[in-house]
């Protein structure tokens, strides 16, 4: 089969992309850029821009010119004119319309008495989603894009992969203890309520397993991994997978909104999104639409997430043997080639990074969200490209706020933190700012004075060039696979979640959204 299509449209998106780039390049967009406020983008408009229009130009003269044979060439490069028209409508959400969507609100403030971009997060993650589900229903995918934007899973999975660079062996192993108890009651608790009411509702034990897996452990890939074993008919695949993207879509929505509203904080959500949210997909797109513009968020729930998935070979065995228990004629299962076999791949990829982050190859190995500790004089006091002084000391007025507050602190060690802060004019240790982090998160000083120890923690910490190298690289595979996964939501697979399998479904999904929201704000405790 030749599966690249005779086409136009990846040479033209091509020479969009490249003469969008030039312009940005010669200054003719400068009075656009400047009303957006979007001059901070420049360097990767130019990147992605000339890349991305290079490459489909050149496949798209090949696809015009030369006679397509079959064979894995012709099919991975029939993908190049799906994966350019997502980078287009990517391009167009980033850089048009999530800018000109915060004036708009802004500009409306004062009349509806609130932001509305910012409380409904009409940010470029969640309009990309739109965008996408927007043109599967109402366009239609063509035909010559569809290989391309099954393509953008492989994106999501990328991405998870390269968050493995960005993690510290401290900081994992606080998240990792917290995120296995936490998915480890509402994983197993979610797949033991379904298979429980499922029995008593009476749904076939094929359809009660499928839409177990998918309800409790990561969404769709859960419940195609669990089909074979309790033997799913498509149907019921079908249902699960309806289920799951109903439920999942609505709270890739709600969830950033609610925890705007509660005020959480970048580990209290991030932990409550991996937790909550059913598909893995759908915990990216709520992590990055709570935050949009960093991606602490997004590690947090992904540790999480990725515990999760790690779940997914237990639960798998699980189902097997439940089901060879209660069918007959049911075939035995082989527990060690399930849990070979089942084991998420990326998984390794993103242990394998992780591995190499903490050689320091990446950045000092002793990294934190990122960035590593330095207090050295070289960076204390340095000079910017034009030769101005950068001091980044405390000042007077900054030590007198200190000093106002430390009758505040009760605590000796943070008391003593905060006194060789005032004696020093900087932070002098790690412990020091993780434990002058905890007085910001306590609330117990003026808003003046945390915002002198927000200073002085932003003296001390910097992000290595690869770090921030990996920061864009993840957020444009995050980007590019939630515009994707918007154009394969459409209303068809969402109506196949009908009947009990969606009552059950959103039932045992809203108890555990509601119920790790609880725990999450009873026992996680955010730091700066």
């Amino acid at each position: 089969m030749v599966y690249t299509q005779r086409t136009p449209w990846t040479l033209i998106m091509g020479v969009i992309m490249v003469a969008y780039a030039y312009l940005v390049q010669s200054g003719a967009l400068e009075g656009l850029i400047k009303y957006l406020g979007t001059a901070r983008h420049a360097g990767e408009m130019l990147t992605l821009g000339y890349t991305f229009g290079g490459i489909a130009i050149l496949i798209g003269l090949w696809q015009l010119i030369a006679k397509n044979a079959e064979g894995h060439v012709d099919y991975y490069l029939s993908t190049i004119g799906g994966v350019t028209f997502i980078m287009l409508v990517a391009f167009i959400v980033k850089w048009g319309l999530d800018p000109q969507m915060a004036q708009w609100g802004r500009a409306a403030q004062p009349t509806l008495g609130f932001n509305f971009a910012s409380v409904m997060n009409l940010n470029y993650v969640v309009m990309g989603i739109i965008a996408g589900i927007v043109i599967v229903n109402v366009f239609k995918v063509p035909d010559w894009a569809a290989n391309g934007v099954r393509l953008s899973r492989l994106g999501l999975k990328t991405g998870v992969i390269l968050l493995g660079a960005l993690y510290s062996f401290a900081e994992l192993q606080q998240l990792g203890k917290l995120s296995v108890v936490l998915i480890g009651i509402f994983v197993l608790g979610s797949v033991g309520v379904v298979l429980w009411w499922g029995a008593r509702r009476k749904l076939p034990n094929s359809m009660t397993g499928v839409l177990s897996a998918g309800v409790g452990v990561c969404g769709v890939s859960a419940a195609v991994a669990a089909a074979p074993v309790v033997q799913a008919k498509s149907t019921e695949i079908a249902y699960t997978i309806g289920t799951i993207l109903l439920f999942g879509v609505i709270c890739m929505f709600v969830f950033p909104i609610v925890g705007k509203a509660l005020g959480m904080g970048y580990i209290t959500f991030g932990a409550w999104a991996g937790t909550g949210i059913l598909n893995s997909a759908q915990v990216a797109g709520a992590a990055l639409a709570f935050q949009p513009t960093g991606i602490e968020t997004l590690k947090v729930a992904e540790i999480f997430n990725i515990t999760r998935v790690l779940f997914l070979p237990i639960i798998v065995i699980w189902l097997a043997i439940w089901y060879v228990k209660r069918e007959v004629g049911a075939q035995k299962v082989d527990v060690g080639q399930v849990l070979v076999s089942k084991f998420p791949l990326f998984v390794l990829g993103f242990i394998l990074m992780f591995l190499l982050s903490s050689t320091g190859i990446f950045a000092p190995a002793r990294h934190y969200q990122g960035a590593y500790f330095d207090n050295s004089e070289k960076v204390m006091v340095r000079k910017d490209r034009s030769g101005k002084e950068i001091n980044n000391f405390l000042k007077a007025p900054d030590l007198e706020v200190l000093k106002k507050d430390l009758e505040r602190i009760k605590r000796d060690d943070q008391k003593s933190a905060l006194q060789r802060l005032i004696d020093n004019k900087k932070l002098m240790s790690i412990e020091d700012d993780d434990t002058l982090r905890g007085v910001v998160n306590a609330k117990v000083m003026s808003k003046e004075g945390n915002a002198v120890l927000a200073k002085a923690h932003r003296a001390v910490r910097h992000t290595a060039a690869k770090i921030a190298m990996f920061r864009d690289l993840i957020a444009w595979f995050f980007t590019f696979g939630l515009v994707g996964l918007g154009m394969q939501i459409t209303m068809a697979s969402i109506k196949q979640a009908g009947g009990q399998p969606l009552v059950i479904g959103s039932i045992v999904g809203v108890i555990k959204a509601v119920g790790s929201l609880i725990v999450v704000m009873l026992l996680v405790h955010e730091t700066i």
